[in-house]
């Protein structure tokens, strides 16, 4: 999910300079991550996570081109990222 925020960030970004064409590329990798991290097999035992996952994919996705129906905010959702990317080097 860190590595995933990256490509959020760069997207949000985009978004900010009214670049929809870099947000929409920059979404479709994290896209690509977000695909990958689902359909990895430890989270088969744990629905929880998965619905988490598909959920933060849908809240990026309707704040970038939807209607923000979360209202949420790029500071928000870089936070929510930023603590996996945290949590990822204190394992190290």
């Amino acid at each position: 999910m860190g590595n995933i925020g990256g490509d959020v960030g760069h997207a949000i970004r985009c978004k900010e300079k009214n670049d929809l064409g870099g947000a929409q590329r920059a979404f479709g990798c994290a896209s690509e991550l977000f695909g990958l991290t689902l359909s990895d097999p430890r989270w088969l035992n744990m629905p929880h996570r998965l619905r988490e996952i598909r959920t933060a994919q849908e809240v990026v996705y309707d704040f970038l081109f939807g209607e923000n129906q979360y209202n949420e905010t790029g500071e928000k959702l870089m936070k929510y990222f930023d603590e996996f990317a945290l949590a990822a080097r204190k394992d190290k």
